[in-house]
């Protein structure tokens, strides 16, 4: 398993935010997919920098569906307890790490309630091509795309796609270009980030396959 940590990639997580944090205004009950989390560090980072820019009533509503294929069933009990060891907090910055993080022994920090309560995790193979649901306001999915084969990329952002609310917003790794096939679903919304809102095509069939037979470890962050 790779090592990783809090705020990697916080450029992304930052724009991610800047465009977010608008459309969720008047939601009643927004919803984010963070497809491929591993051991949570990604969907936490993102659910503090959306806790410091969303009203704390807005915020008490969202919920992040985090999932991850989780052969091992080692990411679920991580996520849902919460606790990390200082290597890899290094990087948040002091005055969120004093706000978001409590002692929870020796090196090791508990994230706050605040935040924890709103990450839901299950298990899910993207490769099934089946979207956990519909009317996500964001799809985050980074560092997984680029060990899937191109028409597996392809299925698979199509199908983030259908699960995406009218406007919702997709965003992948820096490296992780969108397949010229599946341009016309979307807008890149920012020329130095993979970060792209969801276009609505007329008479554009965006379904997949229920089933692909594939199956494939996923991993991210």
């Amino acid at each position: 398993m790779a090592f990783t940590f809090f705020f990697r990639d916080q450029h992304v997580l930052d724009l991610v935010v800047q465009h977010l944090v608008p459309f969720l205004s008047g939601r009643s009950r927004p919803r984010v997919w963070d497809a491929g989390c591993a051991m949570g560090q990604e969907p936490y980072s993102l659910a503090i920098l959306l806790a410091e820019h969303m009203n704390p009533f807005g915020f008490k509503n969202l919920r992040l569906d985090v999932t991850d294929l989780d052969e091992c069933d080692t990411f679920g009990p991580i996520i849902r307890e919460a606790v990390y060891p200082w290597e890899e907090l290094e990087r948040v910055p002091k005055d969120l790490f004093e706000k978001y993080f409590e002692p929870a022994g020796a090196k090791r920090f508990r994230v706050a309630d605040l935040v924890r309560d709103r990450v839901v995790f299950q298990k899910h193979d993207l490769l099934s091509c089946r979207p956990l649901g519909q009317g996500y306001s964001l799809v985050l999915c980074k560092n997984v795309l680029l060990h899937f084969q191109p028409d597996e990329r392809v299925d698979v952002i199509r199908m983030f796609h259908s699960a995406l609310a009218p406007g919702g917003f997709f965003a992948t790794e820096q490296t992780q270009k969108m397949p010229a096939e599946l341009e016309p679903l979307f807008e890149r919304v920012v020329a130095d980030g993979q970060v792209f809102r969801k276009v609505d095509v007329l008479g554009c069939e965006c379904s997949v396959p229920e089933e692909t037979g594939r199956s494939t470890a996923q991993t991210s962050f």
